[in-house]
């Protein structure tokens, strides 16, 4: 209430109601972004997966563009070509490439001087599509037409046997992607296989999960019977010790 220009509200009150206000909005949830509009925004992505972007996976910057958490001018790969269907896509206009995302290159091929590898298994663990296969302390190679140019294998090696080479171009006879330097194909496999080393990564962490916590389990129960163990045999001394005294 107030009369003559006076505020009968307690000076302290009146400022605490503005901070209240902004708290309350600071915890209140945004909405996700919706999946189909992600499955669009990622469709537009050259499925390189080589996290210059800034985003470990193609999918999770199409998830922040969705959000509008991330710039439509951050993937060097796709360069203009991505970055104009992106606008046309959110309606915001185009822009350059992001110099601290990287530069536009051409698309390159890893290749393992296989004599040279030890089967370390590290780059395997680093390619984000499956395209190196190998066994532990056996030679790795790379699959030619699955790899994406990524890069992400060669810091990993610890014998510096991974080299890069320009990528052949895609054959001419399968179906064009929107990027010249990839097929439809080769988009659509790179998508299907990060998300197929995504769940099998899952699978094995659950396992692991899982025998973490049984393993816990297996020493509190040796803990509890070890315990009650010494228990009884506090009790059983005690007892005895009582019968000796009776029987003196």
């Amino acid at each position: 209430m107030q009369g003559n220009g006076l505020s009968l509200r307690p000076p302290g009150i009146q400022a605490s109601i503005p901070r209240c206000l902004a708290s309350c909005l600071q915890t209140i949830p945004l909405p996700s972004p919706d999946p189909h509009r992600i499955d669009r925004i990622d469709q537009l992505l050259p499925q390189t997966q080589c996290t210059q972007c800034g985003y470990p996976r193609c999918r999770e910057y199409a998830t922040a563009i969705a959000a509008g958490e991330a710039d439509i001018n951050q993937c060097p790969p796709g360069a203009d070509i991505t970055i104009g269907a992106l606008a046309k896509f959110t309606g915001k206009p185009p822009k350059p490439l992001n110099p601290e995302n990287g530069v536009v290159e051409p698309k390159v091929l890893a290749v393992i001087d296989e004599p040279a590898c030890i089967g370390c298994k590290l780059c395997i663990k680093a390619c984000p599509v499956d395209c190196i296969v190998g066994a532990e302390k056996r030679m790795h190679t790379v699959i030619e037409r699955e790899c994406t140019g990524c890069k992400l294998c060669v810091p990993v090696c610890p014998t510096d046997c991974i080299s890069l080479v320009p990528a052949p171009a895609p054959d001419s006879a399968e179906p064009p992607s929107r990027w010249p330097a990839f097929s439809l194909d080769q988009t659509r496999k790179a998508r299907r296989m990060v998300e197929q080393k995504l769940a099998r990564e899952a699978e094995e962490e659950d396992r692991k999960q899982a025998k973490r916590i049984d393993h816990r389990r297996r020493i509190m129960k040796r803990e509890i019977e070890l315990a009650l163990a010494r228990k009884r045999s506090e009790r059983k001394k005690k007892l005895d010790q009582q019968k000796t005294a009776r029987n003196r």
